[in-house]
Formats: structure tokens, sequence, C-alpha cells
């Protein structure tokens, strides 16, 4: 007799305002990890949304982003294991090729981004969501840690990114209202922890309650 296939695999998403700590805490979890910031539209497309009052295109809405990309992503990686994803690049707003993630048979993996809220409903409708975290750390602390990493890596100009930070930094609470109002569980990274590691192990508690 053949063995039973393994059961499809299922996602946490993981969202948070930029600079909250998503990237650490995924790769602190262990699991495999989708990068819904390679999901950005290209800077170039006609459909990006700017900056009320201003020419700087507003990388922080969700409109910036391809959401109906990353869903056929997560979808692919929860049936199959395996998905094509596409290599962005930040500082020059492109897409400069694409690679495979594969999660082999792992039973569960974290797609993080800012934007992972906006498809927590779609993904729970699938039946492909093991829980969705919010990521919170307090506006001052995420300003600092999102400048630093952003002019180390050199993402945008000076110029830019204090502007983009201060907006970030005044919209916070309401970033993370709408982002657990979209279904996602606020909390620290200890707490965030403690859900991965209960939705890795096949626990579901955490699920309700985020539900």
């Amino acid at each position: 007799m053949s063995p039973h296939p393994p059961a499809p695999a299922r996602v946490v998403l993981l969202c948070g305002p930029s600079g909250s700590g998503k990237s650490l805490v995924a790769a602190l979890s262990g699991l495999p990890v989708l990068r819904l910031d390679d999901f950005y539209k290209e800077g170039d497309d006609p459909t990006l949304p700017l900056v009320e009052g201003s020419s700087d295109i507003d990388w922080d809405h969700p409109r910036s982003w391809d959401a109906d990309v990353a869903v056929a992503a997560i979808a692919a990686l929860c049936a199959t294991g395996r998905t094509t994803i596409p290599v962005y690049d930040i500082a020059l707003s492109a897409r400069t090729g694409e690679d495979t993630l594969r999660i082999d048979r792992t039973p569960v993996f974290v797609a993080e981004g800012v934007f992972a809220a906006e498809v927590v409903e779609r993904c729970r409708e699938l039946g492909l969501l093991a829980d969705a975290l919010c990521l919170t750390r307090g506006p001052v602390t995420t300003f600092r840690r999102r400048f630093v990493r952003d002019l180390k890596e050199g993402r945008k100009s000076v110029p830019f990114l204090l502007r983009r930070g201060w907006r970030l930094m005044r919209a916070e609470r309401s970033i993370v209202a709408r982002q657990t109002g979209l279904g996602a569980h606020a909390c620290g990274r200890d707490e965030a922890l403690s859900r991965l590691a209960a939705a890795a192990a096949g626990r579901r508690s955490a699920l309700r309650t985020a539900a």
C-alpha cells in the first residue's frame, strides 16, 4: 500500500509596521520564510499611489504591492512545497530576476511583510491560514530601527527616508489598528515566537484567538 500523501502546508502571516522586526522574528522561528516585500510593484507601474500632497511614491500603501501574485505564491507553496518568486531590489524599485523557494514537507511556513494582513481573509477562505500576527514595538523604537536599517542598506535617499520615517512614526498606531482589524493578532517578539512554535507543532489555539 502506498503511503498517504503529506498534508498541505499552512502559512503564518507576519505583519507589522516597517522596522518592527518581522524579518528577525521570522528567522528566529526556524521556519521557511516567504518574503512578501518581493511582491512590490515596480517603480514605473502607473498604478502606484502617491503620498498625499507629495510627488513621493507611497510604498506603504497596499496598492504599491501585488496581493494577487503573493496569494498565488502562498497557495502554491501550501499545495506543492515550491513556487517561483520575484527577486526585488528596493533601492532600484524593480524586479531583478526570479528564484525558486522550496519548503519541502515543512507543515508550516512564514510569509512576512508590511502588507501580510491584507491577505489574511483570502488565506483563511482558502484554508491556508495557520495564524496571523502583527508585531508591535512602539513608534520611537520602530522609527530608529527602520531608519538605521534603510540607511545601511541604501534603500532610498536620506531625505526620502526621513520624510517617510516621520510620516510612519505618526501613523504607526493607525497602521497597527488597520492590520489587527484585518485579522492579525498584535503581539511582541516573545509572544510571536511562541505562537509560531505552536503553529509549527500543529496546535490550533493561536488561530482561534486571531480569527
